[in-house]
């Protein structure tokens, strides 16, 4: 038996943009169109455009390999001719295993029936027995956290209970392979952390798993191997934490200096730890900023601003050398100026975008800017959200039983009153 569970080999799947003509009257005055601008009817269609081109790669029985990219880079094409959805255009596929698929979660719920019922008809859609649905149903129930709610019809559930009762169905089909798009951020917080632990027993069973997500910090902790798509076109294939930085690397946005109107331009930014240029950081983790100028004319008073914003563009650390207490410095034609910012990289999970402005404070004359100059990802081994960690420790618990805080609450009342009593007295 191979031990290949999932091939793609030279897959092309094109797409037609605009207008499908499904009857004879849309077909004919489009014809007539076309014949008198000369146009024709072609493979060569301007509206044609190709979502995946010269895709090929290979997932061995019990990995767990990602894919990722930018919106619209081809992920969930690729996804859906895996999962026999679609076909390619050109090219070949092969599945070796039974597949499920959590591409939409809840699909094919009807909105009639009970939470129940549902549970039955979309595991039989997954391809789940009667008799398997039966034996999980219990387990299927508490997983989603709707016991109270099952057997009502599942059009009076929220967007959340819908979503929560079509994860949970999905998550205890026992695949061979299992294909997973974007489904893990479904639910409230709680439910969320129980999807990641159910999918890491999946992976941990011996399951295949290709999985889609814009979460990097998901795909790092399920993904041995990585597929960075751009395009529609495979960019390169790896160890996950190399592909995570390249797609990082990619994502900076391009700076060009105004050569004519900015005297000094920034030429290079790079983040690095102790051991070289990096891309992903602990939290807590320190960090080097190397900045490099040059100079095309005579420019005074100039100071360096390091600022870093997340993915909502919000501004969480910004500093420069001159408040730093470093003064400004003077440049001459061709020189070149360079310095180097330490940080501790004390933020939670996340994407952040170091940025460089060169400043002249006393006039407030911005010279260059690069923003971003590079990417960042940080990962942290505490679950701790929001922007800035704080590094929090319980360092004390106690549960104080009923009767004993009962008693300390009477004590402290007679002890307020026998103040209150001593005070009067004194008056």
């Amino acid at each position: 038996m191979s031990d290949v569970a999932l091939r793609m080999e030279q897959v092309y799947k094109k797409f037609r943009k605009g207008e499908i003509y499904n009857s004879l009257r849309d077909l004919l005055p489009a014809l007539t169109g076309r014949m008198f601008r000369q146009q024709e009817l072609s493979q060569n269609d301007q509206r044609e455009f190709w979502a995946l081109q010269d895709i090929s790669f290979e997932v061995k029985h019990g990995e767990a390999f990602g894919i990722i990219g930018h919106n619209g880079a081809g992920k969930s094409t690729a996804l859906k001719i895996l999962s026999r959805i679609m076909k390619p255009t050109k090219g070949h596929m092969a599945v070796n295993g039974r597949l499920s698929a959590l591409i939409e979660v809840a699909a094919g719920f009807h909105q009639d029936l009970t939470g129940r019922e549902n549970i039955f008809l979309n595991g039989a859609i997954l391809g789940m027995s009667k008799q398997e649905i039966t034996s999980k149903l219990d387990q299927i129930i508490a997983f989603s956290g709707l016991a109270e709610f099952i057997d009502t019809p599942v059009k009076r559930y929220s967007s959340g209970m819908y979503a929560r009762l079509g994860f949970s169905v999905a998550a205890h089909v026992d695949p061979e392979v299992l294909i997973v798009d974007e489904v893990l951020s479904v639910g409230d917080y709680v439910f969320q952390q129980a999807c990641m632990q159910r999918m890491k027993e999946v992976i941990r069973g011996g399951t295949t798993v290709l999985f889609v997500s814009h979460n990097l910090k998901s795909v790092a902790e399920f993904c041995d191997r990585c597929l960075l798509l751009e395009r529609g076109r495979t960019v390169t294939i790896g160890p996950a934490q190399e592909v995570i930085s390249a797609y990082l690397d990619r994502s900076r946005s391009t700076h060009v200096a105004d050569s004519n109107s900015s005297p000094v331009a920034i030429s290079k930014v790079r983040v690095r730890d102790e051991f070289g240029e990096c891309a992903q950081f602990q939290s807590g983790q320190k960090a080097w900023v190397d900045i490099e100028l040059r100079a095309r004319k005579h420019c005074s008073k100039l100071s360096v601003t390091l600022y870093i914003t997340n993915d909502a563009q919000e501004n969480i650390c910004d500093t420069s050398t001159e408040r730093l207490g470093h003064g400004n410095f003077t440049m001459e034609e061709g020189d070149v100026f360079n310095c180097t910012f330490e940080i501790r990289v004390n933020m939670a999970t996340g994407i952040f975008h170091p940025s460089v402005l060169v400043y002249r404070y006393d006039t407030q004359t911005k010279y260059d800017r690069w923003e971003p100059a590079t990417t960042i990802y940080v990962t942290s081994e505490q679950d701790v959200r929001g922007v800035v960690h704080c590094f929090p420790r319980v360092v004390s618990r106690e549960i104080r039983a009923a009767a004993d805080a009962n008693c300390a609450l009477s004590t402290e009342i007679a002890g307020s009153d026998r103040e209150k009593a001593e005070s009067n007295s004194s008056d």
